[in-house]
């Protein structure tokens, strides 16, 4: 390739489209060199937070229409992956502010876990503007492997390790099903750019195959059935701030993926999609009405949550009148998602740091007479998850399931809002135990309130309440 060739690629469109990366990367290398001097170290969250700032400019020159498609075609910008970029930087400064006051015996590892952090959050910004299984595949490493060792941080706890060490099995089980049907995929058409699969018609036995596994590895990061068994364990063993990272951001990043790729599944997938979605909602919902511990409740609450957006995939697939209908959807959805379930777990995080066992449900009781604040913001956050009128749960769903109706899955849909409608028992069995039980005498108040959760929570729950009220602003972004 010469100099001329090699212009025509690294062009000024190119430079403003990977902007949000390179800014990323520039805080890791900061993040890096900073921990390597005492004189730097006390700067380290200036850098994280300027990081995610500088990342946020960068995303915002791409509303509107972006600079497209470049490097060969291996990358996009445009209005969409800067909204999903918008999405992953959310969710990371929220699960690095929790973090803050989170950790005891890992404090002089901070530099460490920021660093995994941003990697994370690079590999989502990559996985969301692939354009070829080349680039989605070093963006899914490098998302996962910074988890997994993120999963794993509290080496003191046995849970955690044990989540780390699960998480990772599982994970490069996924990865290897990715790249087995990558290279099938491969070997059918001899192209590994989706502009590349446009011209030529996937069809074979062998791209067939190799499609298969690769919607097999983005279900597994969509924890959708029957690849969700790993979401509980990791979850509950993983730092309370990791799993906030883990429920709300990782999730972003395969559907972002998985809206770009899904022109690869045949017409007549659509009604298999349909059916693993449903199983998904029942089995999720299902599954939390039995749970006590929040952390694992809300972990099957997730795999319910991507069922109900996997319904959008098939309504784009089943035919969906309107052309972006499933991508506006997904995410609005995932934005309440984000704001609710991060608000959620900020909580718990909190809670967890007053040294109870404020995981299990049972510990919740009295919440609201203790901490009448904190416990408004749950039941805002509960009942958006439950999808309540007036809370950015309510219109995600809405969107979701008008998706599948405009498409012809009418069935699908009307299994998934029952299915919704049972996912209030344990919503508002929270709802109950924070409101309507009594803490025992024995159960000392927890007392700490730091801003670095309070802060966030409190933003998290207004932001709920302003998507269900005013979500004319986000929509005119989309």
């Amino acid at each position: 390739m010469n100099a001329e060739e090699l212009s025509k690629i690294f062009n000024a469109d190119a430079a403003s489209a990977i902007s949000p990366l390179v800014a990323i990367t520039g805080g890791i290398v900061l993040l890096l060199v900073a921990d390597m001097f005492d004189s730097l170290a006390r700067f380290r969250k200036a850098i994280f937070l300027g990081t995610l700032i500088v990342a946020t400019i960068c995303e915002f020159t791409h509303l509107g229409s972006g600079p497209g498609t470049v490097l060969a075609n291996s990358f996009t910008a445009d209005s969409a992956t800067a909204m999903w970029g918008f999405l992953f930087i959310v969710s990371t400064a929220l699960a690095w502010s929790y973090s803050q006051t989170y950790y005891t015996h890992e404090r002089r590892f901070m530099a460490e876990h920021d660093v995994l952090m941003l990697t994370s959050t690079l590999g989502m910004m990559m996985m969301a503007g692939a354009q070829d299984l080349i680039v989605f595949f070093v963006g899914l490493e490098l998302l996962s492997v910074p988890l997994y060792a993120l999963a794993g941080f509290r080496r003191t706890r046995d849970d955690s390790v044990e989540a780390g060490l699960k998480y990772f099995v599982l994970g490069a089980f996924a990865s290897a099903l990715f790249l087995y049907g990558a290279a099938l995929l491969y070997a059918g058409t001899g192209e590994v750019s989706f502009a590349g699969f446009k011209e030529v018609a996937a069809t074979s036995p062998l791209a067939l195959a190799g499609i298969g596994l690769i919607t097999a590895s983005v279900l597994f990061k969509i924890a959708a059935f029957p690849f969700h068994m790993w979401v509980p364990d990791v979850y509950q063993g993983s730092a309370t701030p990791v799993t906030t990272f883990m429920a709300t951001s990782t999730k972003a990043a395969a559907f972002a993926f998985l809206l770009n790729a899904a022109f690869l599944l045949p017409e007549s997938a659509a009604r298999l999609i349909s059916v693993v979605a449903v199983l998904t909602m029942v089995v999720g919902n299902l599954a939390a009405l039995m749970q006590t511990n929040l952390k694992r409740m809300l972990a099957y609450s997730s795999i319910a949550h991507g069922g109900t957006m996997l319904l959008a995939i098939a309504g784009q697939l089943a035919g969906d009148p309107e052309p972006d209908g499933a991508l506006h959807a997904v995410l609005f959805y995932m934005a309440a998602y984000v704001f609710t379930t991060g608000g959620a777990f900020g909580i718990i995080s909190m809670l967890e740091a007053d040294g109870e066992r404020f995981t299990e449900l049972k510990s919740l009781k009295g919440l609201a007479k203790r901490r009448p604040g904190v416990a408004a913001a749950m039941l805002i956050f509960m009942l958006s998850l439950g999808g309540i009128p007036f809370t950015a749960g309510f219109l995600g769903k809405w969107f979701v399931f008008s998706v599948a109706i405009r498409a012809g899955l009418v069935i699908p849909a009307i299994i998934g809002i029952v299915t919704s409608v049972v996912a209030l028992g344990y919503y508002l069995r929270v709802i109950i135990t924070i409101y309507m039980e009594d803490a025992p005498s024995s159960q000392a108040a927890p007392t700490a309130r730091p801003l670095s959760v309070m802060v966030p929570a409190g933003i998290c729950a207004v932001m709920v309440l302003v998507l269900g009220v005013l979500p004319g602003w986000f929509l005119k972004l989309l």
